[in-house]
């Protein structure tokens, strides 16, 4: 006889992120198991979100009580009508030996949240772990979103169902609305050795969906420009507009002036504001140091 190891090919390693989709719309993505040996290969694909040990597990002490560090959840947001937020197709048959089978992936959020998130395997022969992927992607309400920084907000959600208000518009000459998140931006300059100049990076986008209509863009603007111009920090570009399905993004950079005191870094603030169909705004807090070098 002739022993032979199965080996699978998979297009996709690590991560396949769904992006962002309005919520209860779907979007769909693909991948490719490839089966370069003499055996035909019968599998499945397993969800963790479908587990049925899951509801056990979930009763161990909830992931936002533990340190950030020991977390090991990976099945995020979940649907609040109890349907599958990422679905797989086929789920299960056989793959003939140097054929490859393509495998469809549809997320479909019924509510707004930046963290649906799953696990997914593929088993063969129903025991053995051939590849494994985490799923993630987010919704929105409105047909934009801002991302980047250190995330101030915490990946689970409360149990109570918030449906979102509409969206408040600001009065012509008024106060812009309320931010609807906070982003922080680190700029941490080496004291020597290191670049003239400190960075990070935003990313705008519009979510493409029949809520913007095709020739409306998002107009993006930041204000309190001369302020952060005054301490070095520079937004390339400070002003814009996006289309839809688009996406853009926005360097930040800190070069510290003569005048710094570097024992007292400033904390700045300006605001962000997206206006498509309705207006959002974030608020972005820059914080810029110097720091040592170990």
């Amino acid at each position: 006889g002739h022993g032979v190891l199965p080996g699978t090919v998979c297009s996709v390693e690590g991560v396949l992120d769904m992006g962002y989709v309005l919520a209860r719309q779907k979007v769909t993505s693909t991948f490719q198991i490839q089966n370069p040996s003499s055996l035909t290969l019968p599998y499945s694909i397993q969800l963790d979100s479908l587990s049925p040990t899951r509801d056990r597990d979930r009763q161990r002490i909830p992931a936002f009580l533990t340190s950030s560090v020991h977390r090991t959840e990976i099945v995020g947001t979940q649907n609040y009508s109890g349907l599958s937020v990422f679905s797989v197709f086929p789920a299960e048959g056989q793959i003939e030996a140097g054929k490859s089978q393509e495998f469809v992936v549809t997320f479909s959020p019924d509510h707004e949240s930046l963290y649906y998130s799953d696990h997914l395997r593929v088993v063969l022969f129903g025991k053995q772990t051939a590849h494994e992927l985490r799923l993630k992607g987010s919704a929105r309400e409105r047909p934009m979103f801002v991302e980047g920084g250190v995330p101030l907000d915490v990946p689970v959600e409360s149990l109570a169902v918030m449906s979102p208000g509409p969206a408040r518009e600001a009065p012509p000459g008024g106060e812009p609305p309320e931010p609807v998140r906070s982003l922080l931006l680190p700029l941490e300059l080496l004291d020597r050795g290191g670049p003239a100049a400190a960075g990070a990076e935003l990313r705008l986008g519009a979510v493409p969906g029949p809520a913007l209509a095709p020739s409306k863009a998002v107009e993006f603007r930041l204000d309190n420009v001369p302020a952060l111009e005054r301490a070095g920090i520079a937004l390339e570009p400070p002003a814009g507009t996006l289309e839809r399905g688009h996406e853009l993004r926005v360097r930040v950079s800190w070069a510290p002036p003569a005048a710094l005191q570097v024992s007292d870094p400033p904390l700045l603030t300006a605001l962000l504001t997206l206006r498509g169909d309705s207006t959002e705004c974030y608020r972005l807090l820059l914080m810029p140091r110097v720091v040592s070098a170990c």
